[in-house]
C-alpha cells in the first residue's frame, strides 16, 4: 500500500534551501487556509511530484465514502458496532445528523439546553451549596477524554472566565486530588463526577473521596447539593447520591477523547458561560465544514494527515513535536497524545489482520519558548528528525504587545532556522570576524554548524478566540480520522487501555494478601520489596 511512498522517500534528495531557492513562489502556494486557520506547509519535505502521490493516496483509501458515511453516522466504530459522530455535539438546529435514520440533533440540543440552563443557574447564584453560599470553585474528576479536554479549554480561554473557578482531578495518585483542594472551602466548591460508564476506577476512586469531604464539613445531605454529575449510567449515578436533575447524558456514540463538545463540557460552561462555549462550539462547526467541502489539495485536515503518513511511512519518522507559542495552549499536547496515539495507535487492521506498516507515531511537545531551552538542541542538531507543528497567534491575549512580538519572533526564527539551518562557511566567516585563529575556528566549525532541513507546519490564527480554538481542535479530529482510514484502523476504539486495567483490578488484592500468584516473578518480588518498605 505504501510502497510507492517508501520509494519517493528513498528517491528524495533536494533540501528545503534548494526548494525555495528554486520555486520562489512556494511560500504562498503551499498554504491553505479555513476555518480562521492558516496552514502553512511550505516547509516540509514536499513538491508537486509527493503531493500528487499523497493525494492518489487518499483517493485509492476510499477517503471521500468514508468522509461520507462518518458524516452520515454509519457505524464506522466497527469493533463497537457504533457510530461516531462527535460532530453532532457541536450541531445547531439547521444541521442534519443521524444515526439508523433517526435524527440525533434534537437530543443533542435538548441536553445541551439543560446543561446550559443548569449551568447559568449556578453562575448567577440561583443553584447554591448547602448553606446558602454561591459555588466559586467546580472541581471536574474525570480522566483521559473526561479531563483533557475540559482542561485544555479551561486554560486555553482562561481569560474569559467569570464564573466558578475550574479545577480538575484526575490521577488516583492521592496527592493530586489533596494539592486540588488545598486552598478550596467545602461551603463554595462543586464537584462534577464526568465518567460515561460511572465505573472507572480511578474516577470513582476520588469521587468517594471528595464525597467524604464534602460530608465530614457539611453532612451528609450536603452531597445532594455540592454534586453533578456527567454520565450514561443513571442508576449508578443515584446509587452514588446526585439527583437525575444533575446527571447530565452523554451518548453511546461519543468516545471519551472526542467529547469536550458534549455535556463533558460542563465545568466550561460554568467557567466560561454558555455564550462562549457556543462560540466554541460554532468554530469546531466551521471546521468540519471546511473538512467536507474543501479539495483535498486545500483541505487543512487531510493536509496535515497526508504530511504525517508520508513521514511515518515514507520515511520512517517515528515523532511528531507540537509545539505551541501560546502559554494557554500549554496542554494541548497532552490532549494530541491521546486523541492522536489513542485514536490510530493501533496493530491490527479493519479486517483483523496484523498490519505489515507503521501508524500512528509518538506525539509530544512543549510551549514555546520553554521548549527552546530544553529539547530544541535536539531538534536543531540531533540525530532524531520530527516533524512539527508551530501554533501561533497574530494578535495577543492578556499580555502586552512587546512580549508578543517577542514570542511571534522566536516562533518565526526556530521555524527559520530548523529549516534552512546554518552553513559552515557562515560560522567559518563570523569566527573570523570575532579574531579566532584558523586552528580554532577548523576545531569549533562542525560544533556550530546547522544541517537545516528539519519539516516543519507553521499554523497561524488571528488570535486565541474560542472559535480558533473550536477549528484548531475540530480540524486534529479530522486529521486523526483521515490517517485512520488512510491506515485502514478503527480510530475510535482502544482495546489497549483496558488490559492494564483488568491486570489491576486482578493485582490490587495481593497488596492485602501479599498473594500475588499467577503473575510473573518479576511482578511478585516487586510487591514484596514494596509491602516490605510500606509504612
Amino acid at each position: 500500500m505504501f510502497e510507492e511512498l517508501a520509494k519517493k522517500a528513498g528517491q528524495w534528495t533536494p533540501s528545503l534551501s534548494e526548494m525555495f531557492s528554486n520555486d520562489p513562489g512556494r511560500a504562498t502556494r503551499y498554504v491553505a487556509e479555513g476555518a480562521g486557520l492558516r496552514f502553512d506547509y511550505s516547509k516540509h519535505w514536499v513538491d508537486d511530484s509527493v503531493m500528487l502521490t499523497l493525494l492518489d493516496l487518499a483517493n485509492s483509501s476510499e477517503l471521500e465514502l468514508r468522509r461520507s458515511q462518518f458524516f452520515a453516522g454509519e457505524r464506522v466504530n466497527r469493533t463497537e458496532n457504533r457510530a461516531a459522530l462527535h460532530m453532532a455535539l457541536r450541531a445547531d438546529s439547521s444541521d442534519h445528523y443521524a444515526i439508523d435514520g433517526a435524527s440525533v440533533v434534537p437530543s443533542v440540543l435538548s441536553e445541551r439546553k439543560r446543561v446550559y440552563a443548569f449551568a447559568e443557574d449556578v453562575r448567577a447564584g440561583r443553584v447554591n451549596g448547602e448553606t446558602g453560599q454561591i459555588f466559586t470553585d467546580v472541581v471536574n474528576i474525570g480522566i483521559g477524554g473526561s479531563d483533557l479536554g475540559p482542561l485544555l479549554v479551561a486554560d486555553a480561554l482562561r481569560s474569559q472566565s467569570w464564573g466558578p473557578v475550574p479545577h480538575f482531578v484526575s490521577n488516583v495518585d492521592g496527592a493530586h486530588f489533596a494539592d486540588t483542594l488545598l486552598n478550596l472551602r467545602p461551603e463554595t466548591t462543586l464537584f462534577v463526577v464526568a465518567s460515561k460508564s460511572f465505573a472507572t476506577e480511578d474516577t470513582m476512586h476520588n469521587a468517594a473521596k471528595a464525597k467524604i469531604w464534602i460530608s465530614e464539613s457539611l453532612g451528609d445531605s450536603a452531597v445532594l447539593k455540592h454534586f453533578a454529575a456527567v454520565s450514561a449510567n443513571r442508576s449508578l449515578v443515584t446509587d452514588f447520591g446526585i439527583s437525575d436533575e444533575r446527571n447530565f447524558g452523554i451518548q453511546d456514540w461519543v468516545g471519551g477523547r472526542y467529547s469536550v463538545w458534549s455535556s463533558i463540557g460542563l465545568p466550561l460552561m460554568l467557567a466560561l458561560g454558555p455564550e462562549i462555549f457556543d462560540r466554541f462550539l460554532s468554530g469546531a462547526r466551521s471546521m468540519d465544514q471546511h473538512f467536507k467541502d474543501a479539495p483535498f489539495a486545500r483541505n487543512i485536515p487531510v493536509l496535515m494527515a497526508l504530511l504525517g503518513v508520508w513521514y511515518r511511512n515514507g520515511f520512517g519518522l517515528e515523532t511528531h513535536a507540537v509545539l505551541p507559542y501560546a502559554q494557554r495552549l500549554a496542554r494541548l499536547p497532552a490532549y494530541l497524545q491521546q486523541l492522536e496515539m489513542e485514536s490510530n495507535g493501533k496493530r491490527i487492521d479493519l479486517n483483523g489482520d496484523v498490519l505489515n506498516y507503521d501508524t500512528c507515531p509518538v506525539i509530544w511537545g512543549e510551549p514555546g519558548t520553554n521548549g527552546q531551552h530544553s529539547f530544541y538542541q535536539l531538534l536543531h542538531q540531533g540525530t532524531l528528525i520530527s516533524p512539527i507543528d508551530f501554533l501561533l497567534a497574530a494578535n495577543p491575549t492578556n499580555t502586552d504587545r512587546s512580549s508578543h512580538q517577542l514570542l511571534m519572533s522566536n516562533c518565526l526564527a526556530q521555524s527559520e532556522s530548523l529549516a534552512f539551518g546554518k552553513k559552515a562557511s557562515d560560522v567559518a566567516g563570523k569566527l573570523t570576524a570575532q579574531g579566532l585563529s584558523k586552528e580554532r575556528i577548523k576545531a569549533l566549525v562542525s560544533y556550530r554548524t546547522f544541517p537545516g532541513n528539519r519539516p516543519s507546519s507553521l499554523i497561524l490564527f488571528d488570535r486565541l478566540s474560542p472559535e480558533v480554538l473550536g477549528a484548531m481542535i475540530a480540524a486534529y479530529e479530522h486529521k486523526v480520522f483521515t490517517q485512520g482510514v488512510i491506515w485502514n484502523v478503527n480510530s475510535f476504539d482502544q482495546w489497549g487501555v483496558e488490559l492494564g486495567k483488568e491486570q489491576c483490578g486482578d493485582l490490587l488484592p495481593a497488596f492485602d494478601t501479599g498473594d500475588a500468584e499467577g503473575f510473573s516473578s518479576a511482578t511478585q518480588e516487586a510487591l514484596s520489596w514494596l509491602l516490605n518498605q510500606s509504612d
